[in-house]
């Protein structure tokens, strides 16, 4: 039943898909959609604005117009949903080929005799310092053997593309992780960064993200999981450019 009553508005002109007020709305009624945040539905939404004050581009104001009433119970059946799909996350999908994408990998380095002996490719002034697969925040499951005591490189997947020096600079000596803090599902990144730190007794976390404000979200997702976890783990931000370079790097601000 719609009645009128106070409720969000969001304006998708003013909205980067920062996703700041999605880890603001108690209720969940917030959720990125094409880089925007948009409500599920109006009755998960209380009206109250916990939210706006957390918007950096003033994109949401409490609007009264005829809405779907508040329903609590479907904000209690909504979040009680989440968390058992975080609980219980479907098994990865398997690619056309039968190669399951999420199969745990670990590559031995190699020796210096084999770096000696492998050909350069033209272009390239090192090798991949890779050394695990899956890289995605998605498949990687906090279970995996090579999170153990590892030093964890949590990178927006731009950066790669961006920054020429990616492997040799930020990657080598590293586990990567690799997501979009603009459309990866908010909430579910940071639960699973939380049972990572508590768990894989990571040593350090460098966070490499680009200079678009979406991005700067990375620094909430981390700083989420870190308070959940109970862990202090230093950590260190290196900020690229469109333009592959590297405009800072030290603490990652508070």
């Amino acid at each position: 039943m719609k009645i009128m009553r106070k409720i969000i508005e969001i304006d998708e002109n003013l909205c980067n898909g920062c996703g700041e007020c999605i880890i603001n709305c108690a209720e969940g009624a917030l959720q990125i959609v094409d880089g925007k945040a948009r409500m599920l539905a109006e009755k998960y939404c209380d009206g109250l604005g916990a939210c706006l004050g957390h918007c950096p581009t003033g994109a949401l104001r409490i609007i009264e117009r005829e809405a779907e009433d508040f329903d609590e119970e479907a904000v209690e059946e909504l979040l009680s949903h989440r968390e058992t799909a975080q609980a219980h996350p479907a098994p990865p999908a398997q690619l056309a080929c039968g190669c399951p994408s999420a199969k745990l990998q670990t590559f031995a380095p190699t020796t210096p005799c084999q770096s000696a002996n492998t050909p350069i490719q033209l272009g390239s002034t090192t090798g991949s310092a890779l050394s695990h697969w899956p890289v995605q925040i998605r498949l990687v499951p906090p279970s995996a053997p090579f999170l153990k005591g590892a030093d964890l490189l949590i990178a927006a997947d731009c950066v790669p593309v961006a920054y020429p020096d990616f492997h040799r600079d930020l990657l080598s000596g590293k586990v990567v992780m690799l997501g979009c803090p603009k459309f990866d599902e908010v909430e579910s990144t940071i639960q699973k960064f939380a049972e990572i730190f508590a768990a894989a007794g990571i040593k350090s976390i460098t966070m490499a993200i680009m200079e678009v404000p979406c991005c700067s979200n990375m620094r909430h997702i981390v700083s989420q999981a870190l308070s959940r976890s109970g862990q202090n783990i230093p950590v260190q931000e290196v900020v690229i450019s469109a333009r592959g370079e590297r405009l800072r790097q030290g603490p990652m601000p508070s």
